[in-house]
């Protein structure tokens, strides 16, 4: 069975190239997904014309319904052009690789000398608020995407209100997408979308093994690639929430510490999960969170990229899809009024987020969310400094 169209050429490599050739691009992959994304394209379409423009936008529109990180998949997806299955896995093997030691070594680092070293505490003083900041920047990017009419904002609401209530994601997510399934049907009838509020009070919470053994560190990476859809903040609720709410092996701050290390390293922001795993159970417990996290970007192309076009072209698929996105809005609103109280101590780091988020909002460069944190950093080292 094939797995991916045609090519516009025959484009072939062998697999140590394709290695090679993706780990250099994980080598530079700072800036987050757009720069990502604008240097594979640079690349392989503009200058060596793997395939056409009009083929990578419509590759591109695939991968970023989908959950995982988008650069990540489509990197598995040139390999698998380039060399077969084999050369798909290096790919995106090469392409995630830096950015996974660079974040294995700063966790070991970090809990070696302790998240209470003072070094420690004066690096992430400022860089806290700053990425807190960003998480409030994603939000209102990925909500002005997601919630596209009134029903989708009731139901990012309903979501919030029931996971502040006590409900469990896995339980409010399918509610999300099949109120919005039903709207979709019938459109003139709203009583779908006024429901889902009191159905998702009604629901119990989902009890979630707080043991942090390697297989419970690969389920619950697992479940959030699965859950991750509009890009990798929408996985903060889903870990942050075994992490911290249910496991209780990090707390707020020190989750905060790793999104911050994330935010300025050559690699999609998901790899944070690398830091959460090597917290909870770690060197082994840092693998099997990261292999759960990237298991689905490579599944969706290796295993199933033909089963998943023909799902993305059902419009039944796209409503449940599009009410699962309102709802991951609604969580990570929840997660954000959680982590504030951590990351906003006094009003030298109140000042640093909005100064911050400012930036955010302002900045639309591809350093931006390096720039951001690392320049908190500074304020924050600075700030510590003069008051010490």
């Amino acid at each position: 069975m094939s797995t991916v169209p045609a090519p516009t050429r025959d484009h072939r490599e062998s697999h140590a190239r394709i290695f090679a050739r993706f780990l250099r691009f994980g080598s530079l992959a700072w800036g987050g997904p757009v720069a990502q994304i604008a240097m594979i394209r640079q690349e392989l379409v503009d200058e060596e014309q793997w395939i056409t423009s009009a083929h990578f936008n419509r590759v591109l529109a695939v991968y970023q319904v989908l959950p995982g990180p988008e650069a990540h998949e489509m990197c598995v997806y040139f390999g698998m052009r380039a060399g077969g299955r084999w050369g798909g896995f290096l790919a995106g093997l090469g392409f995630m690789l830096p950015g996974f030691v660079l974040m294995f070594a700063l966790s070991w680092a970090y809990v070696t000398f302790g998240a209470n070293a003072p070094w420690l505490v004066i690096a992430f003083y400022g860089c806290k608020p700053a990425v807190l900041a960003l998480i409030v920047r994603a939000i209102h990017r990925i909500g002005s995407h997601a919630l596209t009419d009134r029903w989708l904002l009731l139901i990012a609401i309903g979501t919030a209100i029931g996971n502040l209530l006590g409900v469990g994601f896995l339980v409010l997510l399918p509610l999300a997408g099949l109120a919005y399934a039903v709207l979709k049907r019938r459109p003139t009838s709203g009583h779908a979308g006024l429901a889902f509020l009191p159905l998702s009070l009604m629901a119990q919470p989902v009890a979630i093994d707080a043991s942090p053994t390697l297989l419970a560190m690969l389920g619950y990476g697992l479940r959030g690639g699965l859950l991750t859809f509009g890009g990798a903040y929408t996985a903060i609720p889903f870990l942050q929430h075994d992490a911290v709410v249910r496991g209780g092996w990090m707390t707020n701050a020190q989750f905060l510490d790793g999104l911050a290390l994330g935010g300025v390293l050559p690699a999609p922001l998901i790899i944070f999960s690398t830091f959460v795993g090597y917290l909870g159970a770690g060197p082994l417990g840092a693998l099997a969170m990261t292999v759960g996290i990237f298991l689905p970007a490579f599944a969706f192309t290796l295993v199933a990229h033909d089963q998943v076009e023909r799902l993305i072209a059902n419009t039944a698929a796209h409503a449940f899809l599009d009410g699962v996105t309102a709802g991951v809005v609604g969580l990570i609103v929840v997660t954000a009024i959680g982590i504030w109280r951590d990351a906003i101590v006094d009003v030298p780091t109140a000042v640093i987020f909005v100064g911050a988020l400012v930036l955010a909002w302002r900045w639309k460069a591809r350093a931006a969310v390096v720039g951001i944190v690392a320049a908190a950093g500074v304020v924050g080292w600075l700030v510590t400094l003069v008051s010490s």
